[in-house]
């Protein structure tokens, strides 16, 4: 059961992670290193012994026979087209855990679940979930124990979730350092498309363009390029099944791209006409507006911060020098991104500060023989 103390609910294992890919090994990661007794279950064999290998878990055959072990929680860490079939297995298996998923869809899963007679008086144990944390790379390799550190994670308890069950739940995403979210299947779903799976798609067709593209081209891209085109090194195959499972209200979203896209088209096919450009300025304005509203860390309100930038000689030591005197400043750094100088052994260290800060940075680094620029 839950062990309640001064610092909260917490769980007591031992825990039970179906998937061993990135997020599920993250999952033993971070609850191993609370002292939880994790078990690892993956079809891969080989998944399942990388997992164990990096310190995630031990793996279910180590406990001798299936029916020996007794979790308190069932994490499912499946691909989405499985997570309600392997959700079902384990709310019979083990009949007196609570089972929860992190798949990136939620109504799919309840839906599934919900038209399955011999599911259905389980369900009080199930509760859906879903941490907005991930990494562009995948597998076991990959994990990280601290990857849900300061991140939400939503919880998407059905009608008949038991509020003990809930309360399971929350605990495994505090005792990761995660930030606990209640939505409805719906409100998640809609939410995931519009932030998590329309920026995929575009960061995808963006990179798409890239495949023939001149290397020579390509030999002048900054960040801008990196940062638009990231994610699209995620995994083609996990990313076909959750479009699917939110395609229409993807699809809803992406009309609105495709009428902004169409208008933008209409006005470079001739720039030169009455009202181009100020249509061009609109368009970008509009952008920045929405820009705008994404919040800073921690959740703070956007543009909360301060920015300047350092020039960094591109020679070992030097970040690791630039990093140790801003620390001799007491003064605390709240973003950090190294950009390169394209044809140049130099790097741009861009730095976000409280307001009213930056000044006395940046007069503290000029001091100490740094070049800033605000």
């Amino acid at each position: 059961m839950t062990v309640r103390t001064e610092h909260g609910t917490h769980l007591a294992g031992p825990v039970l992670v179906i998937g061993a890919g990135l997020l599920g090994a993250s999952i033993g990661l971070g609850l191993r290193a609370r002292g939880l007794d994790v078990v690892l279950s993956d079809a891969s064999p080989s998944t399942e012994a990388v997992a164990r290998d990096i310190g995630a878990g031990r793996v279910l055959d180590e406990q001798g026979t299936d029916t020996a072990l007794r979790p308190e929680l069932v994490v499912v860490a499946t691909p989405p087209d499985v997570t309600a079939r392997v959700v079902a297995g384990a709310l019979h298996r083990y009949p007196d855990a609570v089972v929860v998923d992190i798949c990136s869809v939620k109504e799919a899963v309840v839906r599934e679940l919900t038209a399955l007679p011999d599911v259905v008086a389980h369900l009080p144990r199930y509760v859906g979930t879903h941490p907005m944390a991930g990494r562009e790379k995948s597998g076991p390799v990959a994990a990280r124990g601290e990857l849900f550190t300061g991140a939400p994670w939503v919880l998407c308890a059905h009608a008949g979730s038991a509020p003990e069950a809930v309360l399971l739940a929350e605990s495994l995403a505090v005792d990761l350092g995660a930030v606990p979210a209640r939505m409805t299947a719906e409100e998640h779903d809609d939410a995931v498309a519009l932030i998590s799976h329309l920026p995929q798609v575009v960061s995808s067709l963006v990179a798409s363009r890239l495949q023939e593209s001149p290397a020579r081209a390509l030999s002048l891209a900054g960040n801008g390029l990196r940062d638009v085109t990231r994610i699209a090194a995620s995994d083609p195959r996990l990313w076909v099944q959750i479009l699917s499972a939110n395609a229409a209200r993807l699809v809803d979203i992406l009309h609105g791209v495709r009428a902004d896209l169409d208008r933008l088209i209409a006005t470079l096919e001739d720039p030169a006409a009455n009202g181009a450009r100020l249509d061009m300025a609109q368009l970008m304005a509009e952008g920045n507006a929405g820009q705008a509203r994404v919040p800073g860390k921690h959740g703070t309100p956007p543009g909360s911060f301060a920015h300047l930038t350092v020039l960094v000689d591109d020679v070992p030591g030097q970040i690791a020098k630039l990093l140790t005197e801003i620390g001799d400043t007491g003064i605390n750094v709240e973003d950090f991104r190294l950009e390169h100088s394209p044809g140049r052994e130099l790097g741009l260290a861009e730095l976000s500060v409280l307001p009213g800060k930056d000044k006395e940075l940046t007069e503290s680094l000029t001091q100490r023989g740094w070049k800033v620029v605000q």
